[in-house]
């Protein structure tokens, strides 16, 4: 992939799987010219549930399209398709949190999601924009990943702060902090652990964390980011709720979402738990983690 390719564009191959599915599927009952008929709104449906939106935030796309079709008088299935477009659109626009430094970035997510990968290109991309960072090492639990963080931390070329394997996550958390303020730096970013099997340990340990930074660093912007992997449809907002309630998230990182056909789950995410989409991972390579833009996404979905 050319390194010049436009972040959009990315996007859209990204998703190429979930359009080509909607595309089969709404193309079943004709062309853009054709009459908005029932059967047109029951594709639309079926494209909608088969992108892994939920089958209660299509039905309601689909309510507020069909008082938009009438209200505006519109005619063919083109128009209801770009009216459907605003409203899903709509959907995803929730308030972003401004960004206010120092920061401190917690960030959580079960194993497997890409939290770590994520994590090393977040670090990236906010040096790229001038600012400090220090990596810390709270994910005590599971094998190596310290290590994994270790190696972006080489990579992106910033300070790291690791115990050993088992130590106490609040106690790695302290020593980050003390870390962060000593190197006046901008951004800590910490690495929790993924246990959502017991969600009391996991809530107790966010807890003693997020104790930890504000008794330590009272200057300092805290939010938590939860890293979903689109390929796991609806056990994403599964997930999503689990954390709310364990970790209280400002915000969702989407991964994976090359190849996949399940980009509809940021909608469902984004409707039941009002926290927005912060960024996408639409590829393996650094350029490829990218800021959310609800427009652009709906788009690749879409055309």
């Amino acid at each position: 992939m050319s390194e010049k390719m436009s972040l959009f564009a990315r996007l859209r191959q990204g998703m190429s799987r979930s359009r080509q599915q909607m595309a089969q599927v709404m193309e079943m009952e004709g062309d853009d010219k054709s009459p908005i008929t029932e059967d047109y709104y029951d594709s639309l449906l079926d494209a909608m549930i088969l992108s892994d939106m939920g089958a209660a935030c299509a039905e309601e796309a689909m309510d507020k399209l069909r008082a938009v079709v009438k209200e505006k008088k519109l005619r063919t299935a083109g128009e209801a398709k770009e009216a459907l477009k605003e409203i899903l659109t709509g959907f995803l626009q929730v308030q972003k949190p401004d960004l206010h430094w120092p920061m401190v970035t917690l960030m959580v997510g079960v194993n497997g999601v890409g939290k770590t990968t994520t994590i090393g290109k977040l670090a990236l991309r906010f040096q790229g924009l001038g600012r400090t960072i220090v990596l810390c090492a709270a994910d005590t639990f599971r094998a190596a990943a310290a290590d994994q963080l270790q190696v972006w931390a080489e990579r992106a070329r910033c300070p790291i702060v690791r115990h050993k394997e088992g130590a106490d996550s609040a106690g790695v958390v302290f020593d980050g902090v003390q870390s962060a303020k000593a190197q006046k730096a901008d951004l800590l970013i910490v690495d929790t652990a993924g246990r959502l099997h017991n969600k009391k340990n996991l809530m107790e340990e966010m807890e003693k964390m997020r104790r930890v930074i504000d008794r330590e660093y009272p200057e300092a912007t805290v939010r938590c980011l939860l890293v979903v992997d689109a390929t796991t449809g609806q056990n994403g907002l599964q997930q999503a709720r689990a954390f709310r309630e364990a970790a209280g998230i400002n915000g969702i990182v989407l991964t994976k979402l090359d190849g996949t056909a399940k980009g509809g789950i940021a909608f469902g995410i984004v409707r039941e738990l009002q926290v927005p989409v912060m960024y996408v991972g639409v590829g393996e390579g650094i350029e490829d983690l990218q800021a959310f833009d609800a427009k652009e996404f709906v788009d690749a979905l879409f055309d």
